[in-house]
């Protein structure tokens, strides 16, 4: 999920006491939440509320990952219908009652992540999830969830309802990657791996199918298709390591493939690891880089030390005392990432290795 916060609102007693419960479980998880509620029902823990609902939902829209109503679906539905722009750029709208006897999955259920809140929240607090996306009722995975597990931007928007379509009623699928891009090889869900040089033979292989997904970097003559497809463009994504001198490649190997499940990414998505240059000689490294087909690249001690990001951890007086620098991992996964990087796991140690993973526009 992503790191941007949710908004939980609640307008009544009851209301918050519910609110509390979602937070409470929602940072067991480390995701970021914070309570708004009216001034009359503010604790410790809650933000006040001082404005018209209308107005505070219009502040916070595009600033949130996910906003969780505990209030009645019909204030929250009217209240940010002006708002709406995009499944893809809208952030996860999630209903629930007064009393979290239900949890609905309101707006972005897919690639805004709402289903997936909904099903979390639901089992923690007990209560029923209420999720009506198709694909789901029939459990099958819609383009947007492919798009989330892959770390991809969806390009063509317009094509989704098709694609979709053809999957909930069992078409036959195909998902073509392009140049260099690297998926699970085999089936993906529903849909056939084709993989191709240009984006000419890509448009001939989904036009032998009855829909399908071309993953790319190159821009694709959409006039050409002949059957609906969906055009991902992959995020560039990055792991940014350290290690003590005395470990092993294959408890670093590990802890990136521990590393990669926490965060749900497939190693073949993965475009590179990343260390201080002061490492280049860490056999480890190097050799677990080979063994995962991997590049490796070494980022110079001060471009480290001055590196600045809103997503990085305090620095390590430990580390820095050792080596100059107040940590290594999430500086080298982002600066490797590039433009609009951010951390979508945060430094974890995993047996004296470090690990961050980053992902760029």
């Amino acid at each position: 999920m992503s790191n941007k916060g949710i908004a939980i609102l609640s307008l009544t007693k009851q209301g918050v006491e519910t609110a509390v419960k979602i937070k409470n479980v929602l940072e067991k998880k480390e995701l970021n939440c914070t309570i708004f509620a009216p001034r009359k029902y503010a604790q410790e823990e809650i933000t006040p509320l001082d404005k018209e609902l209308r107005e505070f939902i219009g502040e916070i829209f595009d600033k949130v990952y996910a906003i969780v109503a505990v209030m009645a679906t019909g204030i929250i539905v009217r209240i940010m219908a002006p708002y709406l722009k995009s499944k893809i750029s809208d952030p996860a709208i999630v209903g629930v009652d007064d009393f979290g006897r239900f949890v609905i999955s309101l707006l972005s259920g897919h690639y805004g992540g709402a289903n997936e809140l909904t099903r979390l929240i639901a089992y923690e607090i007990g209560a029923i999830p209420v999720i009506t996306t198709a694909s789901d009722i029939m459990g099958k995975k819609s383009v947007e969830e492919l798009a989330r597990y892959l770390h991809c931007d969806i390009k063509n928007p317009e094509s989704l309802v098709a694609v979709n379509s053809a999957i909930v009623n069992e078409e036959k699928l195909v998902m073509v990657l392009t140049g260099n891009i690297k998926a699970p090889m085999g089936k993906i869900w529903d849909f056939e791996i084709k993989m191709t040089e240009r984006s000419e033979q890509a448009i001939g292989i989904v036009n032998d199918f009855d829909a399908g997904i071309i993953i790319t970097k190159e821009k694709i003559p959409q006039n050409e298709l002949k059957k609906p497809a969906t055009i991902l463009k992959p995020r560039k994504i990055t792991i940014g390591i350290g290690a003590r001198k005395d470990v092993s490649e294959n408890e670093v190997i590990e802890a990136l493939n521990f590393a990669l499940m926490q965060a749900k990414i497939p190693l073949e998505r993965v475009d590179c690891l990343a260390t201080i240059d002061i490492k280049k000689d860490s056999l480890s490294i190097i050799n677990a880089t080979k063994r995962l087909g991997l590049q490796l690249e070494l980022v110079s001690t001060n471009t480290i030390r001055s590196f600045k990001h809103p997503d990085l951890s305090p620095d390590s007086r430990l580390v820095e005392q050792k080596i100059g620098v107040g940590g290594v991992c999430e500086r080298a996964a982002l600066i490797t990432a590039g433009e609009k990087a951010r951390l979508i796991l945060k430094k974890t140690k995993i047996k004296g290795v470090t690990i961050a993973i980053a992902e760029g526009g």
